[in-house]
């Protein structure tokens, strides 16, 4: 029984595995990291499907043929696009704003642009004068500024394998491209780089701009290094303590926010050797300074939850998602030792932290059957079978990639919204989604980035208890806000822009 949007529900979230066609992402050190996953609709059958870096194997590209509230079910797809080698991840966007999802892969050495064609095929293409490069790209974020019919697109770079005095103290600088009218000009060098394995483009402080976070890795540039936060003005610039920042160093490897308090700004999970961090804005918003609430949360996910393993956990992908749909979002991390890291758990099951009532959170991976203990590096928290609950997908290092389908019973209702807007943009990356139900406002950021190599252009999923109906706004990029429309719960709607006004359709 529910007890209302926020309460629990009596069942604890519960996953069976699927079968599906074995992928395994492989490789030596260029793959130790890396290993994402992009989620979207190639086909336009309102159904995600997925692609997954494969290292030194050919990536995977599955076409989803499950029935809606059926059983998941994956095929490859015969094309020549699953052949790239090297991919250590991807994430689809519409970069040309012709409707059609475009791919950007990741790679050791020279990274890739596929243009959408349409029923899952894609082309490379240089029409946007993009210089790929031949880095060792690990992270990926993308925006669309004030004024430009292209978006701004951030690679973020890992060790410098040409540096003969690395791999220590070899971090890469990061690329920055901003459009010049139909194009791409040259690279703006974003430095120093600390070997980014994660960034984000995000308005964190909803004031009209989205500026980049980058997660660092620690290990190889050891000491003199930080997380980072780029203001975007004309020329960027590093935020620095006095502008409220506040200087850290952790192992970063993940990115995922959400807003769990309600006051429409984003809190932010942060994965890491050991510790995982939860961190909240302070100050409303005024400045970009963050308190760490991993403690006061319990999210600290740091040592395996099972097994005899006692050492310090390597946390990966983040994700979170409303796994049971009682209004309070959970979340997913995925574990794996880098490779033989002696000092570090072995095996390191992944986690499934699940909001309670009080906003602290508790361990259910285990008895959800979701706890691997494969090399877990890129996730996915998305609807697979158009059922209203978000199912997982994992990516492991020299293991198979594994689906799990949400079987969790009894469940809240549910709302899944994806955004459309006219040309440039039609995604309405940036744009924010509120939702009310049940007294308290839900909100969402629409972005391209963050995660682990990889990220999900699937619609927005809102688990809301036993809210039967509730009331949505969009913010879109522009700062343009509609009026409020009330929706009945459990459905999939596609959101368009009609003025001031929004148009309600079935997705």
């Amino acid at each position: 029984m529910l007890t209302g949007a926020g309460g629990p529900v009596a069942a604890a979230p519960a996953f069976e595995r699927v079968a599906v066609p074995e992928h395994v992402y492989s490789g030596g050190w260029a793959h130790f990291v890396g290993g994402g996953l992009a989620v979207f609709d190639c086909n336009d059958d309102r159904l995600p499907d997925l692609f997954a870096a494969g290292g030194e194997s050919p990536a995977a590209l599955w076409v989803n043929r499950s029935a809606p509230g059926g059983e998941i079910v994956f095929e490859p797809l015969d094309s020549e696009t699953p052949a790239i080698t090297d991919a250590t991840g991807a994430y689809p966007l519409d970069i040309d704003s012709d409707g059609l999802l475009d791919l950007v892969v990741l790679r050791a050495g020279g990274n890739r642009v596929l243009r959408g064609l349409g029923d899952c095929t894609f082309a490379p293409t240089d029409a946007f004068a993009l210089d790929p490069g031949d880095r060792w790209t690990t992270a990926f974020s993308a925006t669309w500024e004030a004024g430009r019919s292209l978006p701004t697109l951030a690679f973020g770079n890992y060790v410098d394998r040409d540096d003969p005095d690395g791999p220590f103290r070899a971090c890469d600088d990061n690329q920055l491209f901003r459009p010049e009218g139909a194009r791409y000009g040259a690279a703006e060098t974003l430095t120093p780089g600390y070997c980014a394995l994660s960034i984000l483009f995000t308005d964190w402080g909803r004031r009209g701009r989205a500026d980049l976070r980058i997660s660092n890795d620690r290990h190889y540039y050891v000491r003199g290094g930080e997380e980072q936060m780029w203001a975007m003005e004309d020329t960027p610039r590093l935020y620095t303590a006095e502008d409220g920042w506040n200087s850290f160093s952790i192992w970063g490897m993940g990115i995922a926010q959400r807003d769990l308090t309600g006051d429409g700004l984003p809190e932010v999970y942060l994965t890491s050797m050991a510790d995982q961090k939860l961190q909240m804005l302070e100050n409303g918003g005024s400045a970009p300074s963050y308190r760490d609430a991993t403690y006061d949360r319990g999210t600290t996910a740091h040592r395996p939850h099972v097994g005899d393993d006692g050492r310090p956990s390597t946390g990966w992908h983040v994700a979170f998602g409303d796994v049971d749909n009682d209004g309070r979002d959970d979340i997913f991390v995925a574990k794996g030792n880098v490779e033989q890291m002696p000092g570090l758990a072995m095996k390191d099951p992944n986690n499934l932290l699940m909001q309670q009532a009080d906003g602290t959170f508790a361990e259910a991976a285990a008895d959800a059957g979701i706890a691997s203990f494969e090399r877990s590096r890129g996730a996915a928290l998305v609807d697979l079978n158009a059922d209203g609950l978000l199912d997982l997908t994992v990516v492991n290092r020299r293991a198979p990639l594994e689906v799990y389908r949400n079987v969790t019973a009894p469940v809240g209702n549910w709302l899944s919204v994806a955004l459309r807007q006219p040309a440039p943009n039609t995604r309405a990356v940036g744009a924010w989604i509120e939702v009310e139900a049940d007294g308290r406002r839900h909100t969402r950021e629409i972005t391209v980035g963050g995660g682990h190599a990889g990220g999900s252009a699937a619609p927005e999923h809102f688990g809301l208890g036993d809210a039967q109906s509730v009331r949505l706004r969009v913010v879109w990029p522009d700062g343009e806000t509609s009026a409020w429309v009330e929706v009945e719960t459990g459905q999939a709607l596609e959101i368009g822009r009609d003025g001031g006004a929004l148009t309600v359709a079935a997705y």
